[in-house]
């Protein structure tokens, strides 16, 4: 008799730790509603973007220069990278922690997919922080620098509090260089861990 057969041996004559170890085994199907979640949140995000979209070809017309144009437009950009975002955590989480895709070899199947664990899923999370990060420091130096009129984008917004200005992008510097900080020592810390491997020559 091996090894194997007597550790199931040995599992078969305690019926409740079997049990319990299958229960806690089935407890990773919890997280399948908060990805259903994700994904009606996803799908309201779609919808957002679509009402920012129609709002937005009015500026065309009645904007005095480019720069609300573009604020409005760094806004989309910043709904369609949290979307992304979003479909790689439902995707890439529920492969992980749930059951893997029966999607086989499907022509759209990503291929990130394949090579995706615990570690580089954080990774990628991190650095797609940092992008979304990145879009919003933007469109505030532009907001600043450029002096545009935010109620041409969002009617309920005020820019009256300029003395805020200096302190918001602080902020946002600070922010955005921690989510860079961290998306690099997350990918350092995976390469220590688990170090490429060096092709023979």
């Amino acid at each position: 008799m091996n090894e194997n057969q007597e550790n199931s041996t040995h599992r078969s004559s305690y019926p409740a730790e079997l049990f319990l170890e299958r229960l806690i085994f089935a407890s990773r199907w919890v997280q399948a509603p908060l990805f259903i979640g994700l994904i009606i949140a996803s799908v309201l995000y779609a919808v957002r973007f679509a009402f920012d979209l129609v709002k937005l070809m009015p500026l065309v017309f009645t904007a005095e220069s480019s720069e609300p144009l573009l604020l409005a437009v760094l806004g989309l950009v910043d709904m369609t990278m949290v979307a992304n975002l979003i479909a790689m955590i439902v995707i890439g989480g529920y492969t992980l922690f749930v059951s893997k895709l029966n999607i086989g070899s499907h022509e759209d199947r990503p291929e990130w997919l394949d090579k995706t664990t615990a570690a580089t899923l954080k990774i990628k999370l991190a650095s797609a922080l940092v992008g979304v990060s990145g879009i919003h420091l933007l469109k505030t130096f532009i907001e600043i620098g450029g002096g545009v009129d935010l109620s041409l984008i969002h009617p309920e917004s005020s820019h009256s509090e300029h003395g805020l200005d200096n302190m918001k992008v602080m902020w946002q510097v600070v922010i955005h260089v921690v989510f860079l900080l961290s998306a690099l020592l997350l990918s350092w810390s995976e390469r220590i861990l688990h170090p490429p491997h060096s092709s023979s020559h």
